[in-house]
């Protein structure tokens, strides 16, 4: 897995030196989507996901629904005792039971595809030149922890509350989100250094 740290070029790096040998390197990258093209080829899935399966994005459930399935292979009796958990391992009842599980695996399949495609695709640690890769994945693990638990706690996630519920004009799913912003914007001068 690489390291990678972003640093700022200086004519002192190997790469850049006249006496440095050539590094062969893959096809070039395709060129990244316009975010504005991307985004509104998003709010077309968000529509049709409306339109075919009556219902719109999401992917916390299928995290909980995932959670639940490897945790019975730990502690059984305690996702059978579960009030939530359990009702997915009732009888009758399977875990995979529900579009979203489907969807988050497509998404993945979708995604790693993409990277394929497009050249793109690399093991790396993207990180800040203060950081080193064990502090930037404990900080991910951190942050994905806490987004989880808060997804939990909204009933939603950024998939699930924000692109669905705002679509629909959910008052709550606006509210959830200017939080979310607002959340992300006070703490980003704490972990900066992690990027700078």
């Amino acid at each position: 897995m690489a390291d990678t740290a972003h640093a700022p070029a200086t004519p002192e790096t190997p790469a850049e030196t006249d006496d440095a040998p050539a590094v062969p390197r893959g096809p070039e990258p395709k060129p990244l989507w316009d975010p504005y093209v991307a985004g509104m080829a998003l709010g077309l899935v968000l529509l049709a996901t409306f339109l075919v399966f009556g219902r719109g994005l999401g992917a916390s459930g299928a995290m909980a629904r995932f959670t639940g399935l490897v945790t019975s292979w730990v502690a059984p009796s305690w996702v059978a005792a579960n009030g939530h958990l359990g009702a997915y391992f009732a009888p009758g009842a399977h875990w995979w039971d529900d579009w979203l599980v489907f969807e988050v695996i497509g998404v993945a399949l979708g995604g790693l595809y993409a990277g394929l495609t497009s050249g793109r695709f690399q093991w790396q640690v993207e990180r800040g030149p203060r950081v080193g890769s064990r502090m930037r994945l404990g900080m991910a693990v951190l942050g994905g922890a806490i987004a989880g638990f808060g997804a939990r706690l909204a009933m939603g996630c950024t998939s699930g509350q924000a692109l669905t519920g705002g679509a629909t004009l959910a008052l709550g799913s606006w509210a959830f989100m200017m939080a979310v912003f607002g959340g992300a914007y006070g703490l980003a001068y704490f972990v900066r250094r992690l990027w700078t």
